[in-house]
C-alpha cells in the first residue's frame, strides 16, 4: 500500500523549479531530493562499519 502511495506522490522536480520564485528554491529542492538518498546511504555505511568491527572482534 505505501508503494503504491510513494509512486503517486512522486514529485516533478523539472517542475517545481520552473515555477520557483527565486533561485535559492533551487538549491533547497535539489538538496531535498538527495537528503533521503543520503541518509539511506549514512544507514548501510553504519550498519557495514559495526558487522565488520563485530566479525573483526571474533
Amino acid at each position: 500500500m505505501s508503494l503504491l502511495i510513494a509512486i503517486l506522490n512522486q514529485i516533478d522536480i523539472k517542475e517545481k523549479i520552473n515555477n520557483a520564485p527565486n533561485s535559492n528554491y533551487e538549491i533547497g529542492v535539489f538538496i531535498g531530493s538527495m537528503l533521503p538518498f543520503a541518509t539511506l546511504v549514512l544507514i548501510a555505511y553504519v550498519i557495514f562499519r559495526h558487522n565488520k568491527k563485530r566479525i573483526d572482534k571474533k
